[in-house]
């Protein structure tokens, strides 16, 4: 097979893997019957999540930071041994996100994009590709703490993030404003036809319902950054910012295949520099940088003299106007000690600026199954699936209400939808076990086993219909779903205005009872602020953020 066989077959597995994973992420969002009919539990009918569990930057972040490596992400190992035989061949064939930082960045363009020598020389390497490398480690070390960031810049996790609660829902509103324009013209041809065409790409590209996130504007302006900095320099997140790219970097210095150069037949005519995606330097008279190559082979594909060829066992050898090439990771160790030293001082410096566990926003509800906050924020990488699943989407990126620290993490807004008692996606779609998987019985409860609780349910009767303006409403009882109800009604006389004696049936709450699904607060017809609203207290995971504490627990 020739190389350009081969770049060939690195250009469709890009554009495989890329599709398998947006795939994955549009599956993510299903048509799933809630009906009390249907009876069994929901589960999903494809392995969502199954890219993420391939990262082998989360394990060994989740491992340092929650000192257990959960089940799935074992699967890494299957990317990180063979970097270590072959290199960086998943930056180059497999990430998803790579692949369209490289067809971004090849995007032809005038005022952005570099071109000829401008071109070979941004491709050469430059010092801050170091950049990545700290970035790993200060994220290395905040692990070690217990605080687990990562995902805010582990390229599986931005994507996956990026895609599902950005580009999807975007892609679907701007789909629904079309159809609604053009059927605003009163032609009915055209409408029929648009109907059409929308109705093709919804079983493709489109969710069964459309979705909307809270906090979309900050993750679109950065994954938008991300995209227009790739047309400055060729694939600069891959170069400069990358995590994953850092460590599978480290790993690939011990790598027995690699690039040998041949300077008697080169004419130093250039094209493996103008064509060179990962910056390592591949043109003779430079010396070639291992950690940096992504093996895309643009550089033997395009070398008219045939003087660089990838192989097993190359000889890196220094010759008369080639200078030897290195497998060691350029970085300085100066840097690389202050990166340490601030990624361990992150979590006391984001936890010190005030008394959190005493201060916390009370509308921090977190998802059915998750974790004690602590070990919560030692595991969620913020990849939004979670977010996504919701069948109510009733799970949206925080931005403050968690601190800097929880920044993208989920949390359940009840006014925009309830948890629905019957469904367990979100901790089946976790790749990191922050959301533990729940059984539909450790849900909802039984006789001998308590509801999970994500909160408890309150009445504001200064804003209760019955309560404050004499106005029979039975919403929130109607729709509580719990059994027996927790929204209970006591018939109570009381007199309007004129004198004249009332009977209104007034909604109570039973905090034994509630488990915080916000179906009440979701329902509220009082608009603007509901008059019945949840909070975070009483989740069943934590001892003491409760109503009434139980005997022998501490705060």
């Amino acid at each position: 097979m020739t190389i350009k066989s081969v770049r060939n077959l690195r250009r469709i597995s890009q554009v495989v893997f890329f599709l398998l994973f947006f795939w994955l992420i549009l599956k993510t969002n299903f048509d799933v019957d809630l009906s009390p009919a249907a009876g069994a539990e929901i589960t999903l009918p494809y392995p969502v999540s199954i890219a993420l569990q391939f990262d082998p930057l989360v394990a060994l972040a989740t491992l340092l930071s929650s000192g257990t490596l959960y089940k799935g992400l074992l699967w890494s190992l299957l990317i990180l041994i063979p970097t270590i035989f072959l290199g960086r061949f998943f930056c180059g064939w497999v990430c998803p996100l790579g692949s369209l930082n490289h067809w971004i960045s090849e995007i032809p363009g005038e005022r952005l994009q570099r071109k000829g020598k401008r071109k070979i020389e941004s491709n050469r390497y430059k010092k801050y590709q170091r950049i990545k490398y700290y970035i790993l480690f200060f994220f290395l070390a905040a692990s070690v703490t217990g605080t687990l960031q990562v995902g805010l810049l582990d390229p599986l996790p931005l994507l996956a993030r990026s895609l599902g609660t950005v580009v999807l829902p975007t892609t679907h509103t701007a789909a629904i404003g079309l159809l609604h324009w053009i059927s605003s013209w009163g032609i009915a041809p055209l409408s029929y036809a648009a109907q059409h065409v929308y109705d093709g790409i919804s079983l493709l590209l489109l969710s069964f319902r459309q979705v909307h996130f809270h906090a979309i504007l900050t993750l679109a302006a950065f994954f938008a950054l991300i995209l227009i900095f790739n047309r400055v320099h060729t694939r600069f997140w891959c170069r400069a910012i990358c995590p994953l790219g850092a460590l599978l970097g480290i790993f690939s210095r011990f790598a027995i295949f690699g690039l040998e150069k041949d300077e008697s037949t080169c004419d130093q005519c250039g094209l493996c520099l103008l064509s060179c995606q990962g910056g390592d330097n591949p043109d003779v008279g430079a010396a070639w940088r291992q950690p940096e190559c992504q093996l895309c082979l643009n550089c033997q594909a395009v070398c008219p003299q045939g003087s660089l060829k990838f192989k097993f066992f190359p000889n890196l050898k220094a010759g008369a106007d080639n200078p030897a090439s290195t497998q060691k990771v350029d970085i300085s160790r100066r840097k690389l000690v202050a990166s340490v030293a601030g990624g361990l001082v992150l979590a006391p410096l984001l936890r010190s600026g005030d008394a959190f566990a005493a201060n916390s926003d009370p509308l921090l509800i977190r998802p059915p199954g998750a974790t004690a906050e602590d070990d919560f924020l030692a595991r969620c990488i913020r990849c939004g699936q979670c977010m996504r699943v919701c069948p109510n989407n009733a799970l949206h990126p925080t931005l403050f209400q968690a601190g800097l620290e929880g920044l993208w993490t989920p949390l359940l807004i009840p006014r925009i939808g309830y948890c629905e008692p019957t469904c367990t996606l979100c901790g089946q779609v976790c790749p990191t076990g922050a959301i533990e998987q729940l059984t539909l019985k450790q849900k909802v409860g039984d006789k001998e086993t308590a509801p999970n609780r994500i909160g408890t349910a309150f009445i504001d009767r200064g804003r209760c219909l019955p309560w404050a303006m004499g106005r029979s409403c039975i919403v929130c009882e109607e729709w509580c779903p719990t059994s027996p109800k927790a929204v209970y009604l006591k018939e109570e006389i009381t007199t309007d205005r004129q004198g004249n004696e009332v009977r209104l049936k007034r909604p109570y709450i039973d905090p034994d009872l509630c488990t915080g699904c916000g179906a009440c607060e979701y329902a509220c017809p009082v608009v603007d602020k509901p008059a019945v609203y949840v909070t975070a207290v009483g989740e069943s995971r934590s001892a003491t953020n409760q109503v009434l504490l139980q005997k022998g627990a501490r705060k």
